[in-house]
């Protein structure tokens, strides 16, 4: 009988009426339905799927999930089966989805979309401690109830055992790429992690109407998940340090449930965000060091990394561009909403560390240590690499032009238009200081440095000239690690972004981490960066976006 024919007279399992069709998704058709045994109205949703094995399977996992007991986790009421077709009887919530009220009502405050993230980190949490992964956390999945304001995560229909698989025998998955984590897209097994992926696009999407991996056709939702940057909205405003961290690529960075529900919780109560662990921490007992993975394309014997925590080696892994290359074949042939790709790196930029023989830009007392001891020159950003992978001269900066207009600063910054030739905006009360080479803008105790350098753009483009500088990390920076090199976009524009952590400028500061972003434009590559001790890393990102997003180079 047809999905979507009429069945006001079906009665499934002797007992369940099928009434109003209420929505239809890719794993299923949901029903308005009475039932006759309890008199009581429910929701019924209708698994598609395929053979006996697929849905017994289904049944199994369901019967997990009516085992889950929380607030914030849709009741399911009892699993069934009708003409040999599945059935989930689950609790009936009058009101909207989420992604209804985006639609009607526009995005919503950070207040209302902490509240939501908090109630939604609760129902992962109980799934997760049952062993249950959601895997298509989305706007659609999250119901609102009416009058109440009741926050309930539903539609555990794709839901698998954590450990399970991720890929059908086909090679496919249905899930929402735009939601989708990245290791997720890269055919492995997913652990609860990947959960939290999807809900720090969830509420990017709750601030703004959309996921931030939005673009016109999957291969564009494949790059922007495993390349492109990632910089949460200016609507996030105080929750940035929470999506940044959930939206960590590296799985074994991300935020885990109880470190993101700490500062929500603050945030609902008082109005403020507390600090919280960061992303780029040593993993410990519950946080086990993950396996880097190289972007798509790109040899086994190339050296690209996965950013490693603190303390942790990177380590070269082979591309998986099969994956990828696979993923797109079933999604044309299928049809679906199928996809396997990589586990990329994260881009929120990295920055330039010290170079020996260059005036550290502090007003801090501090020295370069690298300055001190005999190494190999520094590799500037427009080297070429040869053989022996040695670095070149710079070539002489182009004279200063006078940017375009510059872009409105956020709160706390201001605009300051450079005479190198750019403008871009820096928080309020860091000084310009510079050397032979670069600008810096410093933080009134010395610890983070923003810093741009503006040189010719050179035939190896950016992506060369982070290379070599990254090759030459260890000479110019001492406890060189945890350090990457993999190539994004800026505005559209072919880039860069290096990684990496250092020793620092003192023992009595710490080590210290650099987001590094380079690209070329109007002839020109433009470098900007981002320096700062690792336990102020949230403070280092926050910068490292509102000059990226801000920049404005001479025209």
């Amino acid at each position: 009988m047809s999905q979507d024919a009429p069945r006001n007279s079906i009665v499934i399992a002797g007992r369940y009426r099928l009434e109003e069709k209420l929505g239809r998704g890719g794993m299923g058709t949901v029903w308005r339905a009475y039932d006759e045994l309890l008199g009581r109205a429910v929701a019924v949703k209708e698994l598609h799927l395929g053979d006996g094995k697929e849905a017994t399977g289904a049944l199994r996992e369901a019967r997990t999930v009516a085992q889950i007991k929380h607030p914030h986790v849709v009741v399911v009421h009892d699993v069934v089966e009708h003409d040999e077709r599945p059935y989930i009887v689950m609790e009936l919530v009058e009101g909207g989805s989420l992604a209804d009220r985006l639609t009607t009502d526009g995005p919503l405050d950070a207040g209302e979309t902490a509240r939501i993230g908090l109630a939604l980190l609760g129902a992962l949490s109980a799934a997760h401690h049952r062993g249950v992964l959601h895997r298509d956390v989305k706007p659609a999945n999250v119901l609102m109830e009416a009058g109440t304001g009741r926050v309930v995560l539903t539609d555990f229909g794709i839901a698998r055992l954590a450990g399970s698989t991720t890929i059908s025998e086909t090679g496919a998955f249905v899930g929402s790429p735009e939601y989708t984590s990245p290791e997720r897209m890269q055919g492995a097994s997913a652990g609860p992690e990947s959960d939290l992926w999807s809900l720090g696009a969830l509420l990017c999407a709750a601030l703004t109407g959309e996921s931030p991996f939005h673009r016109d056709s999957l291969g564009g939702v494949l790059h922007a998940v495993v390349y492109d940057e990632i910089r949460p909205p200016a609507q996030a405003g105080p929750l940035i340090p929470v999506i940044r961290g959930l939206l960590e690529r590296d799985p074994a960075r991300r935020l885990s449930v109880a470190e993101a529900q700490r500062p929500l919780s603050a945030y609902v109560t008082t109005g403020s965000l507390p600090s919280l662990p960061l992303p780029g921490r040593a993993p410990g007992p519950e946080r086990p060091a993950a396996a880097a993975t190289a972007p798509a394309g790109y040899s086994p014997t190339e050296r690209v990394t996965e950013p490693a925590a603190p303390g942790r080696a990177s380590k070269p892994r082979p591309g998986l561009r099969v994956g990828l290359v696979a993923a797109l074949v079933v999604v044309a042939v299928s049809g679906a909403v199928a996809v396997t790709s990589l586990l990329g790196n994260d881009t929120t930029g990295q920055a330039q560390g010290p170079v020996p023989g260059a005036p550290a830009a502090s007003p801090s007392p501090a020295a370069d240590p690298s300055a001190a001891r005999p190494s190999a020159p520094a590799a500037p950003a427009t080297a070429t690499a040869t053989a022996t992978v040695t670095a070149v001269a710079p070539a002489p900066a182009p004279a200063p032009v006078q940017p375009a207009s510059a872009k409105p600063a956020p709160a706390g910054y201001r605009v300051v238009t450079d005479q190198q030739g750019f403008a871009l905006a820096v928080p309020n009360g860091f000084q310009r200081s510079t050397d032979a080479q670069r600008v810096f803008y410093v933080s009134p105790d010395g610890a983070i440095r923003i810093g741009i350098k503006v040189t010719p753009a050179t035939p190896g483009g950016a992506l060369g000239a982070m290379r070599v500088s990254d090759t030459n990390g260890p000479d110019n920076n001492p406890g060189y690690r945890d350090n990457t090199v993999v190539p994004t976009t800026h505005n559209g524009l072919p880039a860069a972004l290096w990684e990496f952590t250092w020793n620092g400028f003192t023992a009595a500061e710490g080590p210290r981490h650099t987001y590094d972003l380079g690209w070329d434009e109007n002839g020109r590559m433009y470098d900007v960066w981002v320096s700062a001790p690792v336990g102020r890393l949230a403070q280092a990102r926050s910068h490292f976006d509102a000059a990226l997003d801000s920049f404005v180079p001479a025209g």
